[in-house]
C-alpha cells in the first residue's frame, strides 16, 4: 500500500487529501454540536445545512492557506501554521454563512461551538497528514542505526538536516560550528558542539559519517576536517560546492564523498559572462582535440554560451562519440537552433582544415589537441612534435587563410624554461603564434594560454594514484619533494575563454594556479579519502605504501608560470600576461623547414637537438641525442 501511494500521481494525491478534508470537515460540525451538549443539541435542529457548507469550504480554505502545495512526506513546522490558518479561514467563513442565516441568536448559534469546532479540526486535519507522514516514509518499527553529524550550522546545515529527517536509515545526532554562540545550544533539538572537540564527539555519539554542510570552505579546511575524520574511522560525505550550486547542476541535500578535487581545488572566482560570450555568442566555433579533458570541458561552456554553430574535431573516434553525444543531449535540453558538426581527422591534415573552416565559416578556434603526457612524449619526441608544433603551425596556417576570427591555443606551464620534449613542443608552438600574429596584421588574434596541472585529466597523477589504489598499492611518487600546480577542468575551461577574449593579438596570458601541492601529500590524502592508511615507518601496520621511484627524463621538481618577469595584470584577477620574446617570421621560417625535414626522415636526435636551438632555455643532453 505504501509503495502504491509514494508511486501515486501528485494530483490524485491533492484530490484524496481534498475528499478526506471535506468529510472530516463536514462531520466534525456534528461533534462541535454535540461537544458543547444539551443548549447546542438543541441548535443543531437548525445547522444540518452547516455541514455542506463546510464540506465545500473546508477544501477551498485549506487550499487558500498552501495545504495542498506541501509534500506530505517533508511536512514541518511551516505546516503547521498553515494548517490553523485555514482552519481559521474555515471557522469565519461557517460563521459567516451562519450569520447570513440566523444573524447572532445565540439560541441558534452557541458561542462555544466555533472554538470547539477550530479545537478538533486543526487537530484532525494536523493528525491526518502526521498519519499519512509516518505511512508514506514507512517508519513503523524501524530505527535509524547509522549516525551522522553534520559540520556546519548555517543555512546549508539546517537545509541538509531538512533533508535528511525524513528519511529511513541516517540520523542526525549532533551540529558542529565554530561559532561560539551557538556551542551548547540545540538546533531543532540536535545539539551543537564546537570543532575542537571532533573528537569527543565522535566517540560520544558513535558518529559513521561527518557531512560537511560548507559550500564555500577552503581546501586548507577541508583537509583538516578530512584528516581529522579518517583517524576515527568517520566517513566524510559533502554537500555540492559553491559552484554546483550556482550552475544547478546539485542540491543542498545531494550528498556525495569528499573527492580529492575537493581538497585541491579552491573557490572559482566568478566568471565574466561578457568575457565568456565575446567570442562565442551567435558565431561558428570550432575545438580541436574536442574529446580530449580539456577539449570536450571547452566545448560544455561553449554550449553555454550560445554559438550558432559548435565544430568538434578530434581524431580518435571513440572520443570523438562521446563528446558529440553528450553535447547533443545538452543541446536539445537547452533547445535552440545551435548546429553541431563534427570532423574525425588530424590537426595536421592541411587540406581537412582547409575545407572544414571554409565549409563551417569558423569565427573561433580553441586549440587544444596536442600530446601532453611527458614521459610519453620524451620517447616518441617526433610524434610530439609532429603534432604539437607543427599541429598548431598547419591549424594556423589554415586559419589564417580562412580568415578566423580568434584563434585561442592551450598551453601549459610546461613551456616556460622547459626541460622536456613536451614543454620545448609547446613552447615553440608560442613562439610560431606569435609570430604569426605579426604577420596576421589583425586579421587573425592569435593568443596563448597556459596553465598548470588539472585534476582528473587523463595521464595525470590522481587517475594513476586512483588505479594504484584500487589494486591495493603501492602508490608511486618520483621524487619527495616533488610540487604540482592544480586547477579544477572547469575552472580551467573557463579562464582559457575569458583570457582568449581579452587578447588583442599576440599574447601570453597565464593563469593563477593557486597554492602549489606536494605530490606526496596528495598521495597520502588519496589514500585517506578511500578509507585506507598509511604504511610507513611510523605506522608498519598500514594497508597503502608510498614508493618513491626516482624523476623521470624531462621532469621538473617544481613547476614555473612565468619567464622573464612578474605577470602583468589583466582585468580579470586569476588571468596575467607574460612578456615573452619571439623571432620574426622569416628567421623562424627556415628552423621550421629544418625541423620539418627531420620530422619527415624520423630523426629523433636532430629533432631533439633542432628544438633546443629554437626554444631558448630548453638543452639536451648528450645521452639524449640518440
Amino acid at each position: 500500500m505504501r509503495n502504491s501511494l509514494v508511486q501515486m500521481a501528485g494530483a490524485s494525491k491533492v484530490f484524496m487529501a481534498a475528499m478526506s478534508d471535506a468529510f472530516l470537515t463536514a462531520g466534525l460540525v456534528f461533534v462541535a454540536y454535540w461537544l458543547r451538549r444539551e443548549e447546542a443539541l438543541e441548535a443543531w435542529n437548525n445547522s444540518h445545512a452547516l455541514l455542506i457548507w463546510a464540506g465545500i469550504l473546508g477544501p477551498l480554505c485549506f487550499y487558500c492557506a498552501g495545504l495542498y502545495k506541501e509534500i506530505t512526506r517533508y511536512i514541518g513546522p511551516i505546516f503547521a501554521v498553515r494548517v490553523i490558518f485555514g482552519v481559521a479561514l474555515l471557522v469565519v467563513a461557517l460563521l459567516s454563512v451562519r450569520w447570513f442565516q440566523d444573524g447572532l441568536d445565540r439560541a441558534v448559534n452557541p458561542y462555544g461551538v466555533p472554538a470547539i469546532y477550530f479545537t478538533i479540526t486543526t487537530l484532525a486535519i494536523g493528525g491526518t497528514r502526521l498519519a499519512a507522514r509516518w505511512l508514506l516514509l514507512g517508519k513503523g518499527g524501524q530505527s535509524k542505526n547509522y549516525k551522522v553529524a553534520i559540520f556546519g550550522a548555517g543555512a546549508a546545515g539546517i537545509g541538509l538536516h531538512s533533508a535528511l529527517i525524513h528519511g529511513r536509515e541516517q540520523s542526525v545526532v549532533a551540529f558542529i560550528d565554530d561559532d561560539p554562540k551557538l556551542h551548547g545550544r540545540k538546533i531543532r533539538n540536535v545539539p551543537v558542539y564546537s570543532n575542537e572537540n571532533l573528537s569527543q564527539v565522535f566517540v560520544k555519539h558513535d558518529i559513521k559519517a561527518l557531512l560537511l554542510a560548507l559550500p564555500g570552505a577552503s581546501r586548507a579546511r577541508r583537509l583538516k576536517l578530512v584528516q581529522k575524520a579518517t583517524e576515527h574511522g568517520v566517513r566524510v560525505l559533502t554537500v555540492p560546492t559553491l559552484a554546483e550550486l550556482d550552475d544547478g547542476t546539485a542540491s543542498v541535500g545531494q550528498l556525495r564523498p569528499v573527492k580529492v578535487d575537493d581538497l585541491l581545488g579552491r573557490t572559482p572566482v566568478q566568471a565574466n559572462e561578457e568575457l565568456m560570450h565575446r567570442h562565442i555568442s551567435g558565431k561558428s566555433v570550432l575545438v580541436t582535440g574536442a574529446g580530449g579533458s580539456i577539449g570536450s570541458e571547452l566545448c560544455r561552456k561553449i554550449v553555454q554560451a550560445g554559438p550558432t554553430r559548435l565544430v568538434l574535431l578530434d581524431q580518435c573516434e571513440h572520443n570523438l562519440y562521446t563528446i558529440e553525444k553528450e553535447i547533443r543531449h545538452m543541446i536539445s535540453k537547452r533547445g535552440g537552433e545551435m548546429l553541431l558538426e563534427t570532423a574525425l581527422g588530424s590537426v595536421n591534415d592541411r587540406v581537412l582544415l582547409d575545407r572544414l573552416l571554409v565549409a563551417q565559416r569558423i569565427e573561433t578556434i580553441y586549440h587544444a589537441a596536442a600530446y601532453k603526457h611527458v614521459p610519453m612524449v620524451e620517447k616518441h619526441e617526433t610524434a610530439g612534435v609532429e603534432t604539437n608544433v607543427f599541429g598548431t603551425l598547419t591549424t594556423a596556417q589554415s586559419a589564417l587563410h580562412a580568415g578566423v576570427k580568434a584563434f585561442i591555443f592551450v598551453s601549459t606551464d610546461k613551456a616556460v624554461r622547459p626541460t622536456s620534449v613536451m614543454g620545448a613542443s609547446k613552447r615553440l608552438a608560442e613562439i610560431i603564434l606569435q609570430s604569426m600574429n605579426e604577420i596576421s596584421k589583425g586579421r587573425t588574434i592569435f593568443s596563448m594560454v597556459r596553465f598548470g596541472n588539472v585534476l582528473g585529466s587523463s595521464g595525470s597523477v590522481i587517475p594513476l594514484f586512483q588505479e594504484q589504489l584500487e589494486r591495493g598499492g603501492p602508490l608511486t611518487v618520483t621524487h619527495a619533494d616533488m610540487v604540482r600546480y592544480f586547477m579544477t577542468i572547469p575552472e580551467a575551461a573557463s579562464l582559457v575563454i575569458q583570457a582568449g577574449a581579452m587578447a588583442k593579438g599576440g599574447e601570453v596570458f597565464v593563469l593563477d594556479m593557486g597554492e602549489p601541492v606536494k605530490i606526496i601529500d596528495l598521495a597520502k590524502n588519496m589514500i585517506r579519502l578511500a578509507g585506507r592508511t598509511l604504511r610507513d615507518a611510523d605506522h608498519p601496520a598500514g594497508e597503502i605504501e608510498i614508493q618513491i621511484t626516482g624523476t623521470r627524463p624531462g621532469e621538473k621538481l617544481y613547476e614555473e608560470l612565468l619567464i622573464s618577469s612578474d605577470a602583468i595584470k589583466t582585468e580579470h584577477v586569476s588571468i596575467g600576461l607574460a612578456r615573452e620574446p619571439f623571432e620574426s617570421w622569416n628567421l623562424l621560417e627556415v628552423k621550421l623547414d629544418r625541423l620539418q625535414t627531420a620530422v619527415d626522415q624520423r630523426d629523433d636526435g636532430v629533432v631533439r637537438r633542432l628544438l633546443g636551438e629554437v626554444v631558448g632555455g630548453y638543452e639536451t643532453s648528450p645521452a639524449k641525442l640518440r
